[in-house]
């Protein structure tokens, strides 16, 4: 696979994080991805397929918290995206995931999710 754009070089750090990362029962996989404007929070059960809980930052239950400054585009909307998933994970009894960052780097918005998610419960 040649890397010509930069979301080939994100795909390809993604299969290569894939090869190591994976979600099971008791440990499922929180996996964030970003766009310009929004953020795309899913946590994931591997072995069977299956979503167990999702945010994003365009759901009309959550636009309401996005007020003022705070966007699904900068790092305050990012964090009530980490702070919104934890919530809805501990709610399920979820308490240790495993941490995707998509093939995108751990700084910014990435950052401010996992480091919200912690914060607010989250182990990983």
């Amino acid at each position: 696979m040649r890397i010509k754009t930069r979301q080939d070089r994100r795909q390809r750090i993604k299969f290569r994080l894939r090869k190591r990362i994976a979600g099971n029962v008791e440990r499922p996989r929180l996996t964030v991805y970003r766009s310009l404007s929004h953020m795309y929070v899913q946590v994931i059960d591997d072995m069977s397929g299956k979503t167990l809980a999702s945010a994003a930052t365009n759901e009309p239950k959550l636009k309401s918290g996005l007020s003022g400054k705070t966007s699904g585009g900068n790092i305050a909307g990012a964090q009530f995206i980490g702070k919104t998933i934890a919530e809805r994970l501990l709610e399920k009894g979820i308490k240790k995931v495993v941490f995707d960052r998509n093939g995108y780097l751990y700084h910014g918005r990435i950052q401010a999710v996992a480091d919200a998610a912690r914060k607010a419960g989250l182990e990983f």
